[in-house]
């Protein structure tokens, strides 16, 4: 009997990154579904650069006040515990 590995003809490693196409290609379909959470999220990910599990648990009132979105946000990153600071750009602040 032989045993195989889990990532035996997986791609492993890092990824490559997205191209502009793609991005405005997820941001499109994501306006025409409508889908306004998503797009923030997908916006803040590409703005900040952070984590998947670190987005989510993202409070609004870590980049808002009251009606008006921060130019800038500071979230503690999940898995190394440090602060990173990132800019929100015109787009993601504009989303809804």
């Amino acid at each position: 009997m032989t045993t195989s590995s889990w990532n035996k003809s997986r791609i492993i490693g890092q990824k490559r990154p997205l191209q502009i196409s793609h991005i405005w290609g997820i941001r499109n379909r994501l306006e025409l579904e409508g889908k306004v959470r998503d797009l923030a999220l997908f916006n803040m990910a590409l703005d900040s650069k952070l984590r998947g599990c670190a987005l989510v648990k993202l409070k609004v009132s870590d980049v808002a006040y009251g009606h008006s979105v921060s130019g800038r946000a500071t979230v503690l990153q999940q898995k190394t515990g440090s602060p990173v600071q990132f800019e929100l750009t015109k787009g993601t602040r504009d989303v809804g």
